[in-house]
């Protein structure tokens, strides 16, 4: 009895050790023109094991790919797409940059430090005094969501004005917050809303 520990490693082993032995039958076939249908048959056994990504983009496009690789591009046919090169395959994508840029308050984000730099840009108005109301309700429940306490709104505004490098100075007699306790009643009840969300979609 043979066993796959003494086999050759499979090179997509989601497909098994029948596939494998089909394609490396295929290869050794003489006849272009039966070698091309026993390709054929390949791939749509191939495609049947898998008939819920048939509506992917390209699937047969990846079967053929896939086919190249497992024959280890020794299949001599006429493929019906270009298929991906065997150099192509040891290529490693390039390296994404990290984002080192210092982050002044964590748990504002840095989203949020960007806003307010463009809001300093607005010309006087009821259209800026509206974006700034809502940064600074934002950066109050964002605070709470990191501090689960109460947050007085002269810290938002003393931040605000930090953020903005003294460009926007608010003060608690021209501009409300919404309550702590009502953001973390509204917090406590979008939390239990996902988490019921969540135990019916088990």
């Amino acid at each position: 009895m043979k066993y796959n520990t003494g086999e050759k490693r499979l090179v997509l082993p989601e497909y098994g050790r029948n596939i494998q032995n089909m394609v490396d039958y295929c290869v050794t076939i003489q006849d272009r023109e039966e070698r091309k249908r026993c390709a054929d048959t390949i791939i749509n056994i191939m495609g049947n094991m898998f008939p819920h990504l048939r509506d992917v983009n390209d699937f047969k496009h990846i079967l053929w790919d896939h086919l190249a690789i497992m024959s280890d591009f020794k299949l001599d046919i006429d493929y019906p797409y270009e298929i991906v090169k065997k150099e192509e395959l040891d290529t490693r994508p390039p390296r994404l940059p990290y984002n080192n840029s210092r982050i002044r308050y964590r748990h504002y984000g840095k989203t949020l430090e960007h806003l307010i730099q463009k809001a300093t840009a607005f010309e006087p108005g009821p259209e800026k005094d509206q974006l700034v109301r809502l940064l600074a309700t934002q950066m109050k429940k964002s605070f709470l969501t990191w501090n689960k306490e109460s947050v007085d709104d002269r810290k938002i505004f003393k931040d605000l004005e930090e953020l903005s490098e003294g460009q926007i100075v608010l003060n608690e007699e021209e501009c409300k917050l919404l309550d702590s306790r009502e953001i973390l009643a509204r917090n406590n009840t979008a939390n239990n809303n996902n988490n019921k969300k969540n135990k019916k979609g088990r």
